[in-house]
């Protein structure tokens, strides 16, 4: 009978992680058992016992989020040293960053959804609200809860797709490969160029193509939610194509 249990609790989860493929941060965190989803809102002096808050889950989701991250950052950024993806890896899912991401996702009103009226002894919803390091933390407990219950490949989808503004903010301001690139043309007494070739998206979710090139020969090509992000992306391709 328990061996039963077991085997209809593994194909739930099982099912569960399959079903929550290509699907949104936000719909994960809608899709989450009810207790599961409180914990991942819940400050530890708004229950009787702390490991029913969202502490062990935001250790948990800060561990998924850091690799999400970083795997996405390896496999788009190929020609990128490792002091450049940790810096770039850094700011992307820094507190700020969670923090910004937590406030797209509607977690400060999940929050006050579950905070007691009068926490005796205890921190306020907007006392909470207002602590970045608490909301960051927040926002990875329910990236932890999303994981536990859907699995690593979706949660990680969804995860990169939530900070994808936070990377491109991240990379716009600390991988400079257009430079990189223009100095090594320069060498050869070349320049670049970049023209948007495709534009893409609703105006909220618009995406860029860009072609590098250089007399009217494509060396690399790109796309990114801003036309920097695309010339940055193009500028990294050309580069790994003449083998930087």
């Amino acid at each position: 009978m328990a061996r039963g249990i077991r085997s209809l609790g593994r194909s739930r989860r099982r099912a569960a992680r399959e079903s929550g493929r290509g699907k949104g941060l936000g719909e994960l965190i809608a899709e989450l058992p009810e207790e599961l989803r409180r914990q991942s809102v819940t400050h530890s002096s708004w229950t009787p016992h702390r490991a029913d808050s969202y502490g062990r889950l935001a250790f948990l989701g800060d561990g998924v989020l850091g690799l999400a991250v970083g795997e996405h950052l390896f496999r788009r950024f190929s020609r990128a040293d490792i002091g450049r993806l940790t810096k770039v890896h850094g700011q992307a899912v820094s507190g700020r960053a969670c923090v910004e991401v937590a406030r797209e996702l509607g977690l400060p009103q999940m929050v006050k959804e579950v905070a007691p009226e009068s926490p005796e002894g205890g921190i306020d919803a907007d006392s909470l609200l207002a602590s970045e390091r608490a909301m960051a933390s927040v926002c990875e407990a329910v990236i932890g809860a999303c994981y536990l219950h859907h699995g690593f490949q979706a949660t990680a989808e969804a995860t990169v797709a939530a900070f994808a503004d936070q990377i491109e903010l991240a990379q716009e301001t600390l991988l400079d490969f257009k430079s990189a690139l223009q100095e090594q043309l320069a060498r050869e007494g070349s320049r670049v160029t970049y023209d948007v070739t495709r534009e893409v998206g609703p105006a909220h979710d618009r995406r860029f193509e860009v072609a590098a090139r250089v007399d009217a020969e494509v060396i690399g090509t790109g796309e990114g939610r801003s036309k920097k992000a695309a010339e940055q992306a193009a500028a990294a391709e050309a580069l790994e194509r003449r083998g930087r």
